[in-house]
Protein backbone atom coordinates (compact mmCIF):
# COMPACT_ATOMS: atom_id res chain seq x y z
CA UNK A 1 0.00 0.00 0.00
CA UNK A 2 1.01 3.61 -0.55
CA UNK A 3 2.15 5.60 2.46
CA UNK A 4 -0.69 8.13 2.49
CA UNK A 5 1.08 10.65 4.70
CA UNK A 6 1.38 13.85 2.70
CA UNK A 7 3.92 16.63 2.51
CA UNK A 8 2.90 19.66 4.57
CA UNK A 9 0.95 21.90 2.19
CA UNK A 10 -1.87 24.46 2.45
CA UNK A 11 -4.22 21.45 2.15
CA UNK A 12 -2.87 19.90 5.32
CA UNK A 13 -5.26 21.79 7.59
CA UNK A 14 -8.18 20.11 5.79
CA UNK A 15 -6.55 16.70 6.11
CA UNK A 16 -5.83 17.24 9.81
CA UNK A 17 -9.41 18.16 10.75
CA UNK A 18 -11.28 15.66 12.97
CA UNK A 19 -12.93 13.03 10.76
CA UNK A 20 -16.44 14.04 11.84
CA UNK A 21 -15.76 17.62 10.76
CA UNK A 22 -14.25 16.45 7.45
CA UNK A 23 -17.40 14.48 6.71
CA UNK A 24 -19.67 17.39 7.65
CA UNK A 25 -17.77 19.72 5.32
CA UNK A 26 -17.45 17.17 2.51
CA UNK A 27 -13.67 17.25 2.82
CA UNK A 28 -12.88 13.70 3.86
CA UNK A 29 -11.44 12.62 0.50
CA UNK A 30 -10.83 15.41 -2.01
CA UNK A 31 -8.02 17.36 -0.25
CA UNK A 32 -6.12 14.17 0.61
CA UNK A 33 -6.52 12.75 -2.88
CA UNK A 34 -5.17 15.96 -4.43
CA UNK A 35 -2.33 16.26 -1.92
CA UNK A 36 -1.19 12.63 -2.16
CA UNK A 37 -0.50 12.74 -5.89
CA UNK A 38 3.28 13.29 -6.11
CA UNK A 39 3.93 10.53 -3.56
CA UNK A 40 1.59 8.08 -5.29
CA UNK A 41 3.33 8.51 -8.64
CA UNK A 42 6.30 6.64 -7.17
CA UNK A 43 4.11 3.64 -6.34
CA UNK A 44 2.59 3.61 -9.82
CA UNK A 45 6.04 3.40 -11.38
CA UNK A 46 6.88 0.59 -8.93
CA UNK A 47 3.75 -1.27 -10.04
CA UNK A 48 4.88 -0.97 -13.65
CA UNK A 49 8.38 -2.19 -12.81
CA UNK A 50 6.97 -5.24 -11.06
CA UNK A 51 5.04 -6.18 -14.22
CA UNK A 52 7.39 -4.73 -16.83
CA UNK A 53 8.21 -8.05 -18.50
CA UNK A 54 4.54 -9.03 -18.67
CA UNK A 55 3.45 -5.66 -20.07
CA UNK A 56 6.30 -5.18 -22.54
CA UNK A 57 5.89 -8.78 -23.70
CA UNK A 58 2.21 -8.12 -24.37
CA UNK A 59 3.03 -4.95 -26.30
CA UNK A 60 5.57 -6.87 -28.36
CA UNK A 61 2.95 -9.48 -29.21
CA UNK A 62 0.60 -6.75 -30.41
CA UNK A 63 3.29 -5.57 -32.84
CA UNK A 64 4.20 -2.20 -31.32
CA UNK A 65 7.86 -2.77 -32.23
CA UNK A 66 7.26 -4.49 -35.58
CA UNK A 67 8.26 -2.92 -38.88
CA UNK A 68 6.67 0.52 -39.17
CA UNK A 69 3.97 -0.49 -41.66
CA UNK A 70 2.98 -3.50 -39.53
CA UNK A 71 2.47 -1.69 -36.25
CA UNK A 72 -1.06 -1.49 -34.82
CA UNK A 73 -3.25 1.56 -34.75
CA UNK A 74 -3.45 2.53 -31.07
CA UNK A 75 -6.74 3.86 -29.73
CA UNK A 76 -6.86 5.38 -26.25
CA UNK A 77 -10.32 4.82 -24.80
CA UNK A 78 -12.10 6.44 -21.87
CA UNK A 79 -15.04 8.63 -20.90
CA UNK A 80 -14.88 12.10 -19.39
CA UNK A 81 -11.71 12.44 -17.32
CA UNK A 82 -10.52 9.04 -18.55
CA UNK A 83 -10.80 10.31 -22.12
CA UNK A 84 -8.65 13.30 -21.17
CA UNK A 85 -6.00 10.83 -19.97
CA UNK A 86 -5.80 9.62 -23.56
CA UNK A 87 -5.48 13.20 -24.77
CA UNK A 88 -2.58 13.77 -22.39
CA UNK A 89 -0.76 10.69 -23.71
CA UNK A 90 -1.59 10.69 -27.42
CA UNK A 91 1.43 12.65 -28.67
CA UNK A 92 3.88 11.01 -26.26
CA UNK A 93 2.90 7.48 -27.31
CA UNK A 94 2.99 8.47 -30.98
CA UNK A 95 6.49 9.84 -30.51
CA UNK A 96 7.88 6.96 -28.46
CA UNK A 97 6.18 4.05 -30.25
CA UNK A 98 6.07 5.35 -33.81
CA UNK A 99 2.43 4.21 -34.09
CA UNK A 100 -0.68 6.01 -35.23
CA UNK A 101 -2.32 6.95 -31.91
CA UNK A 102 -5.74 8.51 -31.37
CA UNK A 103 -7.75 9.27 -28.24
CA UNK A 104 -11.38 8.35 -28.93
CA UNK A 105 -13.93 8.50 -26.10
CA UNK A 106 -15.91 5.37 -25.35
CA UNK A 107 -18.99 7.58 -25.53
CA UNK A 108 -18.26 7.98 -29.27
CA UNK A 109 -17.10 4.41 -29.87
CA UNK A 110 -20.14 2.72 -28.33
CA UNK A 111 -22.85 4.08 -30.66
CA UNK A 112 -20.59 4.12 -33.75
CA UNK A 113 -18.08 1.30 -33.29
CA UNK A 114 -18.19 0.13 -36.90
CA UNK A 115 -17.30 3.64 -38.09
CA UNK A 116 -14.00 3.56 -36.22
CA UNK A 117 -12.74 0.06 -37.09
CA UNK A 118 -11.22 -0.48 -40.53
CA UNK A 119 -11.31 -4.07 -41.76
CA UNK A 120 -7.87 -5.66 -42.04
CA UNK A 121 -6.14 -3.16 -39.73
CA UNK A 122 -4.30 -4.19 -36.56
CA UNK A 123 -5.48 -2.43 -33.42
CA UNK A 124 -4.41 -2.02 -29.83
CA UNK A 125 -6.96 -0.45 -27.54
CA UNK A 126 -5.73 1.01 -24.25
CA UNK A 127 -8.72 1.65 -21.99
CA UNK A 128 -8.43 3.90 -18.94
CA UNK A 129 -11.05 3.79 -16.19
CA UNK A 130 -10.91 4.65 -12.49
CA UNK A 131 -13.68 2.21 -11.54
CA UNK A 132 -13.46 -0.07 -14.56
CA UNK A 133 -17.25 -0.24 -14.29
CA UNK A 134 -18.23 2.66 -16.54
CA UNK A 135 -21.30 1.50 -18.49
CA UNK A 136 -19.97 2.80 -21.81
CA UNK A 137 -16.51 1.35 -21.15
CA UNK A 138 -17.86 -2.09 -20.27
CA UNK A 139 -20.37 -2.13 -23.12
CA UNK A 140 -17.96 -1.04 -25.86
CA UNK A 141 -15.31 -3.48 -24.61
CA UNK A 142 -17.76 -6.39 -24.71
CA UNK A 143 -18.99 -5.38 -28.16
CA UNK A 144 -15.46 -4.96 -29.55
CA UNK A 145 -14.36 -8.37 -28.23
CA UNK A 146 -17.43 -10.01 -29.75
CA UNK A 147 -17.31 -8.29 -33.16
CA UNK A 148 -13.56 -7.75 -33.58
CA UNK A 149 -11.65 -10.46 -31.70
CA UNK A 150 -8.45 -9.44 -33.49
CA UNK A 151 -8.27 -6.21 -31.46
CA UNK A 152 -5.78 -6.39 -28.58
CA UNK A 153 -6.84 -4.75 -25.32
CA UNK A 154 -4.83 -3.24 -22.47
CA UNK A 155 -6.88 -2.13 -19.45
CA UNK A 156 -5.55 0.41 -16.93
CA UNK A 157 -7.80 0.77 -13.88
CA UNK A 158 -7.66 1.71 -10.21
CA UNK A 159 -10.14 -0.99 -9.16
CA UNK A 160 -8.97 -4.59 -8.75
CA UNK A 161 -12.58 -5.78 -8.94
CA UNK A 162 -13.39 -3.86 -12.13
CA UNK A 163 -15.79 -5.48 -14.57
CA UNK A 164 -13.54 -4.42 -17.47
CA UNK A 165 -10.59 -6.19 -15.85
CA UNK A 166 -12.69 -9.30 -15.27
CA UNK A 167 -13.73 -9.39 -18.93
CA UNK A 168 -10.16 -9.05 -20.19
CA UNK A 169 -8.69 -11.63 -17.85
CA UNK A 170 -10.73 -14.18 -19.81
CA UNK A 171 -9.49 -12.94 -23.21
CA UNK A 172 -6.27 -14.16 -24.85
CA UNK A 173 -5.30 -10.89 -26.56
CA UNK A 174 -5.58 -8.73 -23.43
CA UNK A 175 -3.53 -7.37 -20.54
CA UNK A 176 -4.75 -5.82 -17.29
CA UNK A 177 -2.85 -3.29 -15.14
CA UNK A 178 -4.33 -2.37 -11.75
CA UNK A 179 -3.04 0.62 -9.80
CA UNK A 180 -2.89 0.91 -6.03
CA UNK A 181 -6.24 1.15 -4.25
CA UNK A 182 -5.17 4.44 -2.65
CA UNK A 183 -5.60 6.16 -6.04
CA UNK A 184 -9.08 4.72 -6.61
CA UNK A 185 -10.47 8.13 -5.62
CA UNK A 186 -13.45 8.01 -3.26
CA UNK A 187 -14.50 11.59 -3.99
CA UNK A 188 -16.77 12.37 -6.93
CA UNK A 189 -14.07 14.18 -8.90
CA UNK A 190 -11.17 12.13 -10.23
CA UNK A 191 -7.85 13.66 -9.18
CA UNK A 192 -5.12 11.22 -8.13
CA UNK A 193 -6.64 8.50 -10.33
CA UNK A 194 -6.28 10.84 -13.33
CA UNK A 195 -2.63 11.69 -12.79
CA UNK A 196 -1.63 8.16 -11.78
CA UNK A 197 -3.16 6.61 -14.88
CA UNK A 198 -1.22 9.18 -16.92
CA UNK A 199 1.96 8.19 -15.08
CA UNK A 200 1.25 4.56 -16.00
CA UNK A 201 0.85 5.79 -19.58
CA UNK A 202 4.30 7.41 -19.31
CA UNK A 203 5.64 4.02 -18.21
CA UNK A 204 3.98 2.34 -21.21
CA UNK A 205 5.61 4.88 -23.51
CA UNK A 206 8.96 3.90 -21.97
CA UNK A 207 8.14 0.20 -21.68
CA UNK A 208 11.54 -0.86 -23.04
CA UNK A 209 13.54 2.12 -21.73
CA UNK A 210 12.09 2.77 -18.28
CA UNK A 211 15.37 3.98 -16.76
CA UNK A 212 15.07 7.24 -18.67
CA UNK A 213 11.65 7.85 -17.15
CA UNK A 214 12.79 6.84 -13.68
CA UNK A 215 15.39 9.60 -13.89
CA UNK A 216 12.64 12.11 -14.68
CA UNK A 217 10.30 10.93 -11.91
CA UNK A 218 11.99 12.82 -9.00
CA UNK A 219 11.64 16.06 -10.97
CA UNK A 220 7.93 15.36 -11.58
CA UNK A 221 7.41 14.62 -7.88
CA UNK A 222 9.22 17.80 -6.81
CA UNK A 223 7.31 19.88 -9.36
CA UNK A 224 4.03 18.39 -8.16
CA UNK A 225 4.87 19.22 -4.55
CA UNK A 226 5.80 22.76 -5.55
CA UNK A 227 2.48 23.17 -7.37
CA UNK A 228 0.63 21.97 -4.28
CA UNK A 229 2.33 24.73 -2.29
CA UNK A 230 2.16 27.80 -4.53
CA UNK A 231 -0.84 26.64 -6.54
CA UNK A 232 -2.99 26.22 -3.44
CA UNK A 233 -2.19 29.73 -2.21
CA UNK A 234 -3.09 31.29 -5.56
CA UNK A 235 -6.15 29.07 -6.12
CA UNK A 236 -7.59 30.00 -2.71
CA UNK A 237 -6.99 33.70 -3.34
CA UNK A 238 -8.55 33.60 -6.81
CA UNK A 239 -11.56 31.59 -5.59
CA UNK A 240 -12.42 34.34 -3.09
CA UNK A 241 -12.70 36.82 -5.98
CA UNK A 242 -15.84 35.02 -7.12
CA UNK A 243 -15.21 34.65 -10.84
CA UNK A 244 -18.38 33.13 -12.35
CA UNK A 245 -16.48 31.94 -15.44
CA UNK A 246 -13.09 30.33 -16.04
CA UNK A 247 -11.51 29.73 -19.44
CA UNK A 248 -8.48 27.45 -19.70
CA UNK A 249 -6.23 26.85 -22.72
CA UNK A 250 -3.25 24.69 -23.59
CA UNK A 251 -1.48 23.11 -26.54
CA UNK A 252 -0.67 19.47 -27.28
CA UNK A 253 -0.99 17.33 -24.16
CA UNK A 254 -1.47 20.50 -22.13
CA UNK A 255 -4.78 21.05 -23.95
CA UNK A 256 -5.92 17.90 -22.17
CA UNK A 257 -4.83 19.39 -18.84
CA UNK A 258 -6.95 22.44 -19.70
CA UNK A 259 -9.98 20.22 -20.46
CA UNK A 260 -9.55 18.25 -17.27
CA UNK A 261 -9.10 21.40 -15.18
CA UNK A 262 -12.24 22.89 -16.70
CA UNK A 263 -14.14 19.73 -15.83
CA UNK A 264 -12.84 19.69 -12.24
CA UNK A 265 -13.97 23.28 -11.64
CA UNK A 266 -17.36 22.59 -13.25
CA UNK A 267 -17.90 19.36 -11.27
CA UNK A 268 -16.77 20.66 -7.90
CA UNK A 269 -18.90 23.80 -8.16
CA UNK A 270 -21.95 21.92 -9.49
CA UNK A 271 -21.90 24.20 -12.52
CA UNK A 272 -22.04 27.42 -10.50
CA UNK A 273 -18.74 28.37 -12.10
CA UNK A 274 -19.08 27.95 -15.84
CA UNK A 275 -15.97 26.75 -17.63
CA UNK A 276 -14.68 26.24 -21.12
CA UNK A 277 -11.43 24.94 -22.54
CA UNK A 278 -9.72 25.50 -25.87
CA UNK A 279 -6.38 25.20 -27.57
CA UNK A 280 -4.13 28.24 -27.50
CA UNK A 281 -4.62 28.94 -31.19
CA UNK A 282 -8.23 27.73 -31.32
CA UNK A 283 -9.50 30.34 -28.85
CA UNK A 284 -9.31 33.15 -31.40
CA UNK A 285 -11.53 31.28 -33.85
CA UNK A 286 -14.79 32.23 -32.19
CA UNK A 287 -14.63 31.10 -28.53
CA UNK A 288 -12.85 34.30 -27.46
CA UNK A 289 -16.26 35.99 -27.81
CA UNK A 290 -17.30 34.32 -24.55
CA UNK A 291 -14.58 36.05 -22.51
CA UNK A 292 -15.37 39.13 -20.43
CA UNK A 293 -14.29 40.93 -17.27
CA UNK A 294 -16.01 38.25 -15.16
CA UNK A 295 -13.76 35.55 -16.63
CA UNK A 296 -10.59 34.15 -15.07
CA UNK A 297 -8.22 33.09 -17.85
CA UNK A 298 -5.70 30.28 -17.30
CA UNK A 299 -3.04 29.31 -19.85
CA UNK A 300 -0.95 26.15 -19.65
CA UNK A 301 1.84 27.44 -21.88
CA UNK A 302 4.26 25.31 -23.85
CA UNK A 303 7.88 25.46 -22.80
CA UNK A 304 9.04 24.94 -26.37
CA UNK A 305 10.69 28.15 -27.66
CA UNK A 306 8.99 27.71 -31.03
CA UNK A 307 5.52 27.30 -29.50
CA UNK A 308 5.53 29.67 -26.55
CA UNK A 309 5.23 32.66 -28.88
CA UNK A 310 1.63 31.65 -29.62
CA UNK A 311 0.73 31.74 -25.92
CA UNK A 312 2.62 35.00 -25.43
CA UNK A 313 0.78 36.60 -28.34
CA UNK A 314 -2.61 35.45 -27.03
CA UNK A 315 -1.93 36.61 -23.48
CA UNK A 316 -0.61 39.92 -24.78
CA UNK A 317 -3.84 40.54 -26.70
CA UNK A 318 -6.01 39.62 -23.72
CA UNK A 319 -4.14 41.98 -21.40
CA UNK A 320 -3.88 44.80 -23.96
CA UNK A 321 -7.61 44.72 -24.68
CA UNK A 322 -8.51 44.09 -21.01
CA UNK A 323 -10.71 41.21 -22.10
CA UNK A 324 -10.74 39.19 -18.85
CA UNK A 325 -10.81 39.86 -15.12
CA UNK A 326 -7.65 37.91 -14.30
CA UNK A 327 -4.90 35.99 -16.06
CA UNK A 328 -2.85 33.03 -14.80
CA UNK A 329 -0.08 31.30 -16.74
CA UNK A 330 1.68 28.02 -15.98
CA UNK A 331 4.94 27.39 -17.82
CA UNK A 332 8.59 26.48 -17.65
CA UNK A 333 10.99 28.90 -15.99
CA UNK A 334 12.82 29.57 -19.26
CA UNK A 335 9.74 31.19 -20.82
CA UNK A 336 8.71 33.21 -17.75
CA UNK A 337 10.13 36.43 -19.15
CA UNK A 338 7.98 36.06 -22.26
CA UNK A 339 4.78 35.44 -20.33
CA UNK A 340 4.94 36.94 -16.82
CA UNK A 341 4.43 40.52 -18.03
CA UNK A 342 1.07 39.42 -19.50
CA UNK A 343 -0.40 37.79 -16.41
CA UNK A 344 -1.34 38.42 -12.82
CA UNK A 345 0.06 35.08 -11.62
CA UNK A 346 2.87 33.01 -13.13
CA UNK A 347 3.39 29.46 -11.82
CA UNK A 348 6.80 28.17 -12.91
CA UNK A 349 7.45 24.50 -13.65
CA UNK A 350 10.83 22.73 -13.62
CA UNK A 351 12.80 23.57 -16.73
CA UNK A 352 13.72 19.92 -17.36
CA UNK A 353 10.13 18.66 -17.66
CA UNK A 354 9.08 18.54 -21.31
CA UNK A 355 5.53 19.47 -22.31
CA UNK A 356 4.45 15.87 -22.88
CA UNK A 357 5.08 15.01 -19.21
CA UNK A 358 3.65 18.18 -17.69
CA UNK A 359 -0.12 17.44 -17.60
CA UNK A 360 0.23 15.63 -14.25
CA UNK A 361 1.85 18.72 -12.73
CA UNK A 362 -0.14 21.49 -14.41
CA UNK A 363 -3.54 19.91 -13.75
CA UNK A 364 -2.93 20.14 -9.99
CA UNK A 365 -3.58 23.89 -10.24
CA UNK A 366 -6.92 23.20 -11.96
CA UNK A 367 -7.84 20.67 -9.25
CA UNK A 368 -6.96 23.15 -6.51
CA UNK A 369 -8.97 25.89 -8.18
CA UNK A 370 -11.95 23.51 -8.33
CA UNK A 371 -11.57 22.65 -4.64
CA UNK A 372 -11.37 26.23 -3.42
CA UNK A 373 -14.13 27.46 -5.73
CA UNK A 374 -16.34 24.66 -4.38
CA UNK A 375 -15.71 25.82 -0.82
CA UNK A 376 -16.25 29.47 -1.80
CA UNK A 377 -19.72 28.49 -3.02
CA UNK A 378 -20.52 26.67 0.20
CA UNK A 379 -20.48 23.23 -1.40
CA UNK A 380 -19.03 19.91 -0.25
CA UNK A 381 -16.16 19.01 -2.60
CA UNK A 382 -16.48 15.25 -1.98
CA UNK A 383 -20.07 15.30 -3.23
CA UNK A 384 -20.72 18.76 -4.66
CA UNK A 385 -23.91 17.98 -6.59
CA UNK A 386 -26.72 18.68 -4.08
CA UNK A 387 -29.44 17.32 -6.36
CA UNK A 388 -27.42 14.26 -7.39
CA UNK A 389 -27.27 15.30 -11.06
CA UNK A 390 -23.80 13.70 -11.32
CA UNK A 391 -22.39 10.77 -9.37
CA UNK A 392 -19.04 9.08 -8.82
CA UNK A 393 -19.77 6.26 -11.28
CA UNK A 394 -22.16 6.99 -14.15
CA UNK A 395 -25.25 4.81 -13.91
CA UNK A 396 -26.26 2.61 -16.81
CA UNK A 397 -29.51 3.79 -18.40
CA UNK A 398 -29.38 2.16 -21.81
CA UNK A 399 -29.63 -1.32 -23.27
CA UNK A 400 -26.98 -2.81 -25.51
Amino acid sequence: MIDTRITLTPLSHFVDLPEQEQEALGLKFTPREIAQQPETWKKTVAIFLKSQDRISGFLDRTGVRDALEQRPVVILVGAGTSDYIGGALELLLRKKWGCEVSAIPSTSLLPSLEDYVVAGRKYLWISFSRSGDSPEGVAVLERAIEKYPQIAHLIVTCNAGARMAEICRAVERACVVVLDDAVNDRSLAMTSSYTNMIVMGHCLAHAWSIEGYRELLPRLVAAGEAMLQRGAVEAERLATQGFPKVCLVGAGGLASAAKESALKILEMTAGRVQTRSETVLGLRHGPMAALDRETLFVCFASGDPGKVKYAADLLGEIVEKEITGGVVAVGRRSVESALARCCEVYLAVDEEIADEYRPVVDVIFGQLLGLYCSLAHGLKPDSPSPSGVISRVVQKRFRV
